[in-house]
């Protein structure tokens, strides 16, 4: 009984943690991952990052495409979950456990996350330094990024283009 309740806090640890640091686990439904997807609209062989990757089925998703996605994430459940589901597609999705905010981003395209409101100022401060001589579009599930005009809304999915410098 006692190895059941220490399983059942770690798990609870495990989920509830994230918040603190970033995008929580809520699994993206399968028609706002087509509509953020077919927003970024890159091409195949071109790469999308997902910052809080979950359980991996917007990597999936986004591999299917032909895209290479790079996934962050701090949960090393979902991290395990998402190996699993991307396996077929290993070559084009790279999953890595940590904190996305501690990691220097690689060279991508476009961007998804679903990123709490209060975290939306630190991933705008992040894209501008990281890409400030590339272009990359960004879409964002729910929150909307203050003070940067989008440039399409559409089933509460929203994105937004940043120019290089």
């Amino acid at each position: 009984m006692a190895a059941l309740i220490v399983v059942v806090l770690a798990v609870v640890v495990l989920f509830g943690f994230v918040v603190w640091l970033g995008p929580p686990y809520l699994p993206t439904m399968k028609t706002q991952v087509d509509t953020a997807l077919d927003l970024l609209d890159l091409k195949p062989g071109q790469t999308m990052l997902e910052l809080g990757s979950g359980d991996g089925r917007v990597l999936l998703a986004a591999a299917k495409r032909g895209w290479n996605v790079v996934g962050y994430e701090v949960n090393p459940i979902l991290v395990f979950v998402s190996w699993v589901i991307t396996w077929r597609y290993r070559k084009q999705v790279q999953v890595i456990w940590g904190n996305m905010w501690q990691k220097v981003w690689p060279p991508a395209d476009g961007i998804f996350t679903f990123l709490l409101d209060r975290y939306m100022p630190k991933l705008d401060k992040k894209i501008t330094q990281t890409y400030k001589s590339k272009s990359i579009k960004l879409v964002s599930f729910a929150f909307e990024m203050p003070d940067k005009p989008k440039k399409i809304e559409k089933n509460g999915i929203f994105l937004y283009h940043y120019h290089k410098s």
